[in-house]
């Protein structure tokens, strides 16, 4: 019984994966990821022999620990790449506001040079 869940659990999130990226709601890179988790879940449900074997060739007594040490350190690989992405979106983001700063003076200095008032032409929403 424990063998169909684990089967419909990996095939699941394969499924899941798959129906994200035809979607594009999910970027490739990301993918990737979740598509070798998903794979690797099938594989151990359906040869559990390999985790034992893993296991006894690294010393460790109870073979579920080592899904719980792999599955701990996914995470922290999984958390440490979601957080390098959102700091290279955070430069991004504060650079591209600098440039519409800098684009926003430019145009009002243009239009103080011409001689038109900022009040003669509408004005976008500020962002």
């Amino acid at each position: 019984m424990i063998t169909v869940l684990g089967v419909i659990f990996g095939v699941g999130i394969l499924a899941a994966i798959v129906g994200l990226l035809l979607k594009h709601k999910l970027r490739e890179k990301y993918a990737v990821l979740w598509l070798i988790i998903g794979l690797a879940i099938l594989v151990l449900t359906l040869f559990p022999s390999l985790l034992i074997g893993l296991a006894s060739v690294l010393g460790i007594a109870v073979p579920s620990n080592l899904l719980f040490i792999l599955a701990i350190a996914l995470l922290v690989g999984v958390t440490l790449h979601q957080s390098w992405e959102l700091s290279a979106t955070e430069d991004e983001t504060r650079r591209v506001a600098e440039e519409v700063a800098i684009l926003r003076a430019e145009i009002e200095a243009l239009r103080g040079a011409n001689g038109s008032g900022a009040e003669d032409e509408p004005r976008g929403s500020d962002v």
